[in-house]
């Protein structure tokens, strides 16, 4: 393993952190209190409780998990795209590291960031809303396991793209309207029979309510099968980027 390597590419794609804290910290933050004080203490107040508990309280999960999904696609799409579209990729994969390495460099960076931002927003929710974590190290774990895994998502996104339009097209037209369906303002208990058993096939779903599991102890499906769906994808992103560079696709042509 060539750690020089791995710690080159991640102290690089940092750097681009520090370099944007506007864009990459401050924006999302800010976007995501305004959720805080809209719904959580405007719409909230003037709301019962979910599961015994007060909604403004209810919707911290889902907001934090939005903002995790979209930086997590974000941060490693962009990251693995500029490369290839200033053709800086060539000197990287013609340098001796592996290809494992250079993924665990890039994704690594932009799970990093995600989770930085995640515990950002926690910390600023407190401002707005009184919340508790049930299950601190789950919730940590969760955190983890869903920046990692939606950061090699967004990789094999940044690879597929041969255009800036095509890095937002995968988050913002599906990404984005899954979490609000799945589950971030409401419980998909509070549905009719047939939308539950739609809203079953949306995967987000089974991260929203494995993340609020950790928070109050209260989920939509079993966190069993919540991880489970999650290490799913994992396995699936992890496939689809051994194949990426075992066949060369969008990176020697």
């Amino acid at each position: 393993m060539n750690f020089y390597g791995v710690k080159a590419i991640y102290n690089f794609e940092m750097s681009r952190m520090r370099r944007t804290l506007m864009q990459s910290v401050l924006s999302p933050v800010i976007s995501t209190c305004l959720y805080f004080v809209v719904f959580g203490s405007a719409i909230g107040s003037r709301m019962g409780d979910i599961d015994n508990i007060a909604y403004g309280a209810y919707i911290i999960p889902g907001l934090v998990m939005l903002s995790l999904l979209m930086q997590s696609i974000s941060n490693a799409s962009f990251g693995i795209y500029m490369p290839k579209f200033s053709g800086t990729i060539y000197e990287v994969l013609s340098a001796p590291v592996s290809y494992v390495e250079v993924v665990l460099g890039y994704v690594g960076a932009a799970a990093t960031k995600s989770v930085i931002l995640g515990l950002i927003i926690l910390a600023t929710a407190r401002l707005f809303v009184d919340y508790s974590i049930l299950h601190p190290f789950w919730m940590l774990s969760f955190l983890i396991l869903t920046a990692v895994t939606f950061s090699l998502f967004g990789f094999i996104i940044g690879i597929w793209a041969d255009g800036f339009e095509k890095l937002q097209i995968v988050p913002m037209m599906i990404v984005t309207p899954l979490t609000f369906l799945g589950g971030t303002f409401y419980s998909i208990d509070m549905l009719p029979e047939i939308w539950q058993t739609i809203s079953l096939f949306n995967p987000v779903v089974y991260l929203i309510s494995g993340f609020r599991w950790a928070f109050y102890g209260v989920s939509d499906v079993h966190i069993g099968i919540s991880v489970g769906m999650t290490l799913l994808f994992l396995f699936a992103c992890m496939a689809g980027i051994w194949w990426i560079f075992r066949t060369g696709y969008r990176l020697r042509t």
